[in-house]
């Protein structure tokens, strides 16, 4: 079984729970796209000035995401 790596992009602000919700919708699309099998994608709203969205993806496959997608970080995805 094959490390998984969580991209994450921060987002700070009134707005940051609608802009990582939005931002989800745009990785769920990346993801359709180039057909990728893993499709796991969220938001958190942390608190109401900071939100994240990510995208979980391959080891294998972190370089050519993080290259395309530019995630501002990124973490071990252990679930």
């Amino acid at each position: 079984m094959s490390k998984k790596i969580k991209l994450i992009w921060d987002f700070r602000g009134l707005a940051s729970g609608k802009t990582a919700e939005h931002h989800e919708i745009h990785l769920k699309e990346y993801l359709d796209k180039g057909n990728y099998i893993l499709k796991i994608t969220g938001f958190e709203i942390l608190n109401d000035m900071y939100a994240i969205a990510y995208l979980v993806v391959e080891e294998a496959d972190m370089i050519v995401f993080r290259d395309a997608l530019r995630p501002h970080r990124g973490e071990v995805f252990e679930k």
